[in-house]
């Protein structure tokens, strides 16, 4: 196990007034960028609802009177036609839809510096995951700041010096102007950031930024806060900041042990916990962005909303098996606010009951977003793929209420929409219009398509929970109907997993995507896991997908990479998932361990998701628990040859059940503890047993590994 505390490789000298290198520190709801140098220390600050509006939303192009001309075109094979025909009925009805609609950015709310009296040499810095310090040191002086959980604060506390405070605006320029005024009242510095021009119906109105210091007897104690609106808040007295960070640990230290990793490998232990910490940093109300809660820009990439085609589900991804399910809980309130967009979506899109999410979420989840290549509309899957993480969350904790009063909600909305949109004849559901996110067949070079590998397994997925915890629901029949008639998987004649299931559609593996691949990503799926042709198949996908992502052509989407090793651990592929991890470990992390989109190109948190899920998928692997109730594990699915020993505490399998394990040459050993009683069939690496789990008392399992994991 590493010691969460990370000291740092230099920078480039440029790079020390670059937010974009600058370490992290936040509690969810607000984040702080810490860098600059001895001469002055800058902190530019962010805040979860502050999304500066940008774009007017408006409701989704009515294009289901369209339905049957699109669907005509695409059996025709008239793919590019069918999607500029979507254009072309968007901009009829509104001429906002000619050009491409982005929802709001998120932005930095403003930079805090402090220019100390002693600037000196020996500059150093470091970050404490466990407590959420970051430290900033030099000559005689030691600056340490942290965003309190308790007391929804930064707090700076910088000992060895005095200094000055400034506060202003981020460096750039707006997107739409912004009226900024700066104040000082009373010893605290006010800025006040007034949106000009954003009149439409819930447009944020501005946000106003509060900073005060206060002179101690060894230096300076800074608080600031961002809050959205122009109402400010006070900052009250001088803190006491050891007794603040003390209530800030309790909570954010308890989130970050809840899963210790030990490796003969330092650096996969180093980015576990600094992909953690960032996940866990950044999770408030709401999930973590793209940049999780952080922003120095006007004009982040994608604008750092939430990308549900991927992103947002990799930046989720190791939250339950690494024992923190209090961060999923914020997907859900979203999804909640933006169910009335989602509705509203569905009915004009298709004309259909049920919801429709949109690839991109923000301020709203109207599907404003498409274009003639990106031809958005067509993905109908991305609420059935949410509907998987409601699944996860329930497998993982078992929390009934849960289960009755959100999940089981959720998913018959989206059983709804699929029933009124799949097309049964002949006794096979056709999904048409359909989209495989963001490829495209090789043969065709046009998005859209029908019968996408992910939306038939997604749906499919969402229909079986709902006939195995919701059996009495008087639709249960209708469910089965479309279940049964949904297209089994598709063996292309290179013996592939194809990511159509409709031959006219051959394979574009140069791609940063493999979304055919979702099952993988979770518990997988019977008939991919249990069907030796499907799942060589499968096997050879990942293997040809991995050889574009190692080689040179591949430069772009790192959680893309890591989603791909998860299938591969999933399929216990070891040295293939040990080789994806490795090439994320080299390529895709900067110098102050937060992740990037590209190789070394853009601040971006999903890999901080995907990294640790998938060091967790390489040590444990569960099917969902059915309705049996019989937890499922494999142990050791995919170690590879570089871990002979090592051990983890804390991983969460489906059941739930708690999972301890400590390896060597020819050793393991597992406690096993439910907090229920339950049956447990464990597979390692040399058989399966069954075992009988009591509530709540560990269980412990002394195996033989003389085999190799598979």
């Amino acid at each position: 196990m590493t010691d969460p505390v990370n000291p740092l490789s230099a920078l480039p000298a440029d790079a020390t007034e670059d937010w974009e290198h600058a370490l992290i520190t936040g509690n969810g709801r607000q984040g702080a960028l810490c860098y600059g140098s001895p001469a002055a220390l800058r902190f530019t600050l962010a805040h979860e609802d502050v999304f500066q509006p940008v774009t007017e939303p408006l409701p989704a192009p009515a294009t289901a009177a369209a339905l049957p001309r699109l669907r005509t075109m695409l059996a025709d094979g008239r793919f590019a036609e069918a999607a500029a025909e979507v254009c072309e009925v968007a901009t009829a009805e509104h001429p906002g839809y000619a050009g491409t609609r982005w929802i709001d950015p998120l932005i930095g709310t403003a930079t805090l510096t402090f220019t100390p009296d002693r600037p000196g040499d020996g500059w150093s810095r470091d970050t404490d995951f466990r407590t959420g310090v970051v430290r900033l040191r030099w000559a005689g002086v030691t600056g340490e700041a942290f965003v309190s959980r308790a007391a929804d604060l930064l707090f700076i506390r910088v000992t060895g010096s005095g200094g000055t405070l400034s506060l202003a605006p981020i460096a750039g320029t707006p997107e739409r102007p912004i009226d900024v005024e700066r104040t000082e009242e009373h010893g605290t510095l006010v800025l006040t950031a007034r949106f000009r021009d954003a009149t439409w119906p819930g447009a944020l109105d501005g946000y106003t930024v509060t900073a005060r210091s206060w002179r101690t007897a060894s230096g300076v104690v800074i608080a600031a806060r961002t809050t959205p609106g122009l109402r400010r808040t006070a900052l009250g007295e001088m803190p006491d900041f050891d007794a603040v960070l003390a209530e800030h640990v309790a909570v954010h230290g308890d989130l970050f042990d809840r899963t210790r990793l030990t490796l003969p490998d330092r650096r996969t232990e180093q980015l576990f916990d600094a992909g953690r910490y960032a996940i866990i940093s950044s999770t408030g109300t709401r999930p973590p962005t793209l940049q999780g809660v952080w922003s120095g820009t006007y004009s982040p990439p994608w604008r750092s909303g939430w990308t549900i085609d991927g992103n947002l589900q990799a930046a989720l991804l190791a939250v339950h098996t690494t024992g923190t399910p209090e961060l999923m809980p914020p997907l859900f309130d979203l999804l909640d606010a933006l169910r009335a967009d989602l509705r509203e979506n569905a009915r004009r899109l298709y004309g259909m009951p049920g919801l429709y999410a949109p690839a991109h979420l923000g301020t709203h989840g109207r599907q404003n977003h498409f274009g003639p290549v990106w031809c958005l509309t067509f993905w109908t899957a991305g609420a059935a793929w949410l509907g998987r993480l409601y699944l996860e969350h329930w497998q993982h904790t078992g929390d009934v209420a849960f289960l009755h009063d959100r999940a089981l909600p959720y998913l018959r909305e989206v059983a709804e929409f699929h029933l009124a949109f799949a097309e049964i004849a002949d006794g096979r559901a056709r999904f048409s219009p359909s989209y495989s996110p963001e490829n495209h067949p090789v043969n065709t070079g046009a998005q859209a398509c029908v019968d996408a590998t992910l939306d038939v397994r997604a749906v499919g997925d969402v229909l079986r929970a709902l006939l195995i915890l919701d059996a009495a629901n008087p639709l249960a029949e209708r469910w089965r109907t479309l279940l049964d008639a949904l297209p089994p998987y598709r063996v292309t004649d290179a013996g592939e997993l194809a990511e159509w299931l409709d031959p006219r559609f051959d394979d574009n593996h140069e791609h940063r995507h493999s979304s055919h691949l979702y099952a993988l990503y979770y518990a997988g799926d019977a008939e991919l896991l249990d069907d030796p042709v499907l799942r060589a198949a499968a096997v050879e996908t990942v293997r040809r997908r991995l050889r574009w992502w190692l080689s040179e052509a591949s430069d772009e989407m790192g959680y893309g990479l890591g989603l791909l090793g998860v299938a591969a651990a999933r399929l216990g592929l070891a040295e293939e998932a040990y080789a994806a991890l490795t090439r994320l470990s080299a390529a895709y992390w900067r110098p102050n361990l937060v992740p990037t989109h590209n190789r070394d190109h853009m601040f971006n948190v999903d890999l901080a998701g995907a990294y640790p899920a998938l060091v967790a998928a390489m040590l444990l692997a569960g099917r969902d628990v059915a309705a049996d109730g019989v937890a499922r594990l494999h142990l050791l699915p995919a170690l590879p040859d570089a871990w002979p020993s090592g051990s983890v505490r804390g991983l969460i399998a489906r059941g739930p059940v708690r999972v301890d394990l400590t390896w060597a040459p020819g050793t393991l050993e597992a406690v096993l503890t439910s907090a229920i009683a339950r049956t447990a069939v464990v597979t390692g690496p040399d058989g399966t047993v069954t075992v009988a789990l009591a509530p709540g008392t560990p269980l412990r399992l002394r195996l033989a590994r003389t085999r190799k994991s598979s």
